[in-house]
């Protein structure tokens, strides 16, 4: 399965976007789907997850109550939309997937897209 995210992008603070994911070469329907994110001289850590059917969904605590990670299974992708973004949220943005639900680590997951620049200005 290959992974394309897109919908990053320049925006200010307090503006929303929403990142999209589309695969190729396979369905995603029985995936677990994640976003992550990677800011600049940092880590990449986890922000959200999908189970298979879109019925699970789990949140950093950073972007709970701000973010919503969605799929459309017949389109074979997925969204992150996120709202009231702040400068904190700047980095590249990474959908990944899986076979298993529940895991926050990078390891956790095969499959990943190129990233996505989502820059929040002051």
């Amino acid at each position: 399965v290959q992974l394309q995210a897109s919908g990053g992008g320049l925006v200010q603070a307090g503006a929303s976007l929403r990142l999209s994911c589309a695969a190729s070469g396979g369905t995603l329907s029985r995936l677990v789907m994640g976003w992550f994110r990677q800011a600049p001289g940092k880590e990449r850590e986890f922000v959200a997850m999908i189970s298979s059917s879109g019925s699970g969904t789990t949140y950093a605590d950073s972007v709970r109550g701000r973010f919503t990670i969605s799929r459309d299974n017949a389109e074979n992708t997925v969204y992150l939309q996120m709202n009231s973004l702040n400068p904190e949220d700047t980095a590249v943005y990474y959908c990944a997937a899986s076979v298993k639900y529940g895991s926050r680590s990078t390891s956790g997951y095969g499959y990943w897209g190129q990233g996505t620049l989502v820059t929040v200005s002051s």
